[in-house]
């Protein structure tokens, strides 16, 4: 028996109704455990996009949505949490059968991804929609933040409900309406969303449904009747969506690549080093755009180091997603298993020293599992330094004091995350302030997505999460009156 119900698969959910594609095509689902698909869902195309904008356009433009006190927004999201709340367990199943994340894990994912939208319903009962304040133009001057319209909400494949339900938080509570666009890796979480909303009784078109390929994804946020797109995944596609919004002045909410460095200074030992940075690049297989893959480390401690993270790889279990004793599943798919390992041999061609792993483990002859791998007297010039692999690959670069750890750290295209690890508050807030990056962490990957996250450079436009994030979803008004009215809603 199936430890998840996708009621609708071969349909898309548009306009409060399960429908047809027009495509007629499927999306096959592919373990990346045992390679073989495990369920199919409908594919939708550049016509089925056109019917999910305009049902999003039609519930924003005439729909009651828009114009309910915030109150009773709050009110249905509470509804649509609680529906949630009980298939966790199922959205727990998909993100391991779709992604091969661990399942020791996934369920602390599956609730990080609905107190994403709890988050957004706790902010909305105390955040000022309208404020009045003073103007020597007026008698009475309000702003007031209003919704900013349709929605495009694009998810990636590596934790696509936590992503997912960190847009839709902040763009239902704002009174927009939403085009879910999951990636066509993982679109069940998606469905199960659709089928929450359902549940809740949410106004027919405020949450639609569209899984598809990148072709269909790009008519999406061509689509004029799209007033903003919240995108998640490669810098690559991210500068096609922000060229398209800056064509016609969309907004958009772009989460792009990293490529985060983890500054080790001299108080913190070499176990303590190898510990964190090898715990970090297991986690979901390397695969987080936030994840710590260039250690910056003293060079006369390089070598002691280098044999210590070694070691703890080693150590470290691979094994399948329901293995509770394996440190680290497979990567997700076929393709990123060819783009590691397409890594490794550019590393070695630039010189860099493979000191552990490399290739896939011997003794699981199915799946996409690969080693986790550190590469040392790595050069911040590499490929491998400079460019987002996307799996458990460390490159370990020297320096020759703490200015030039930082000038190494901000010497990238990215600027997403980071991190100091050091056991010297001072040195952790002074490192900190220096580096140019979006979040930065103590002695190890600390996230808080309560809070707002984004990344400087070619990380990314825009900040996720907190009364910041809510922001990108609100259009400002400025009213200027003749008296206060009766009612302002």
């Amino acid at each position: 028996m199936s430890a998840y119900t996708i009621r609708h698969p071969d349909k898309l959910f548009i306009g409060g109704q399960w429908v047809e594609a027009h495509s007629g095509r499927s999306i096959e689902i592919v373990s990346p455990n045992t390679e073989q698909v495990t369920i199919s869902v409908a594919e939708a195309d550049e016509t089925d996009m056109d019917r999910a904008v305009a049902a999003a356009r039609k519930a924003f433009d005439h729909g009651p949505w828009p114009w309910m006190r915030p109150a009773e927004r709050v009110a249905a999201m509470e509804r649509f949490v609680a529906a949630l709340r009980k298939r966790e367990p199922e959205l727990a199943a998909v993100w391991t059968e779709q992604m091969g994340g661990m399942a020791t894990i996934a369920p602390f994912l599956t609730g990080r991804g609905t107190q994403n939208l709890q988050d957004a319903i706790d902010l909305g009962k105390t955040f000022p929609f309208i404020s009045k304040v003073h103007s020597d133009a007026s008698p009475a001057a309000y702003i007031v933040h209003e919704p900013v319209g349709v929605v495009a909400a694009i998810a990636p494949w590596n934790v696509p409900y936590m992503i997912m339900a960190a847009k839709l938080g902040p763009a239902l509570l704002s009174g927009s309406t939403v085009v879910m666009k999951p990636s066509p890796e993982t679109p069940l979480e998606a469905y199960i969303l659709a089928e929450c909303a359902e549940e809740a009784d949410l106004p027919p078109g405020v949450v639609n449904l569209v899984p598809g390929h990148r072709e269909a994804a790009d008519h999406l946020v061509c689509n004029p009747g799209v007033d903003k797109v919240t995108f998640t995944g490669s810098t690559l596609a991210g500068k096609r969506i922000g060229e398209v919004c800056g064509s016609r002045v969309a907004r958009c909410t772009l989460e792009l690549g990293g490529k985060s460095a983890a500054i080790i200074m001299d108080d913190y030992s070499a176990e303590e080093a190898a510990a964190t940075l090898s715990g970090a690049i297991t986690l979901l297989s390397g695969q987080v755009c936030a994840m710590l893959t260039r250690a910056i480390v003293p060079r006369r401690r390089h070598d002691e180091i280098a044999d210590a993270i070694a070691k703890a790889m080693k150590q470290m279990k691979i094994g399948y997603s329901d293995d509770a004793t394996a440190n680290m599943g497979p990567l997700a798919m076929e393709r990123q298993l060819h783009r590691v390992e397409s890594y490794i041999e550019k590393g070695q061609q630039e010189g860099a020293d493979l000191v552990t792993g490399g290739s896939r483990p011997s003794h699981l002859n199915r799946g996409y599992f690969f080693e986790p791998t550190l590469f040392a007297n790595v050069r911040n010039d590499m490929a491998i330094a400079r460019e987002e692999i996307f799996g458990p690959v460390l490159s370990l670069i020297p320096c020759d004091d703490i200015d030039d750890a930082i000038r190494i750290a901000n010497d990238s295209n990215y600027g997403l995350n980071g991190s100091v690890l050091t056991h010297n508050i001072d040195d952790a807030w002074r490192v900190s302030r220096r580096v140019r990056t979006g979040n930065m962490g103590q002695n190890g990957m600390r996230s808080d997505f309560s809070l707002p996250f984004g990344g400087y450079k070619q990380s990314g436009v825009g900040r996720e999460g907190g009364a910041q994030g809510l922001m990108h979803y609100l259009e400002t008004k400025t009213i200027l009156i003749d008296g206060e009215p009766t009612e302002a809603i």
